[in-house]
């Protein structure tokens, strides 16, 4: 089966909660993405609980006719911290907060975090054997799946763009593969346009 995990987009600053909507920005990036992935569609949409997630699935899912299946695996690892700052935004205001976070030396416990995410993944695969998935999630879903795939241990080792498209062929023998990561060609700006 082919797996796409796509990560959100833009979402506002909430200083009181870790759970912010999409911003004008973000919107508008969520219908570029369903734009650019028209042609190949999907068999099922399934979506991270969280606004941001839910809000960039909405225009692919309403394309297909598509209900979003939610699914708690897949939620970002900050989901409890009480505040979402985009990381670009954390690397200006406050470098040594995003340094931590680059380089893992935050509270998170990275390897309880694969395991919901991996967890979660590997169900959605088993419940689509020979389809198309989309997963609308968030970059560190994507890093450690990722890193998963790999052999790799779990870490946060790149940086996924606003509403990038990663796609995994995942065999019911249980071969995971990587196809493509961070692709982003729907968001460049058309020449003359």
């Amino acid at each position: 089966m082919e797996l796409i995990l796509i990560r959100h987009g833009l979402p506002v600053r909430r200083d009181d909660s870790a759970d912010p909507d999409l911003s004008a920005e973000g919107h508008e990036q969520s219908r570029k993405v369903a734009d650019w992935l028209a042609h190949e569609g999907a068999d099922a949409v399934w979506s991270s609980p969280m606004r941001r997630a839910v809000q960039t699935a909405q225009p692919f899912a309403e394309r297909f006719g598509h209900a979003i299946n939610i699914h708690e695996g897949v939620a970002e690892f900050d989901r409890d911290s009480g505040a979402y700052i985009p990381m670009e935004v954390l690397k200006r205001e406050n470098y040594e907060a995003w340094l931590a976070m680059a380089t893992g030396e935050h509270a998170m416990d990275i390897e309880a975090f694969s395991a919901a995410v991996v967890g979660g993944l590997e169900e959605m695969i088993a419940a689509h054997p020979g389809q198309r998935v989309a997963v609308f999630c968030h970059g560190g879903v994507i890093n450690v799946w990722t890193a998963h795939v790999l052999g790799m241990a779990p870490r946060l080792f790149f940086e996924p763009g606003y509403t990038s498209v990663h796609r995994y062929m995942c065999a019911r023998a249980g071969q995971r593969n990587v196809v493509a990561l961070n692709e982003r060609a729907h968001l460049r700006e058309v020449a003359g346009a």
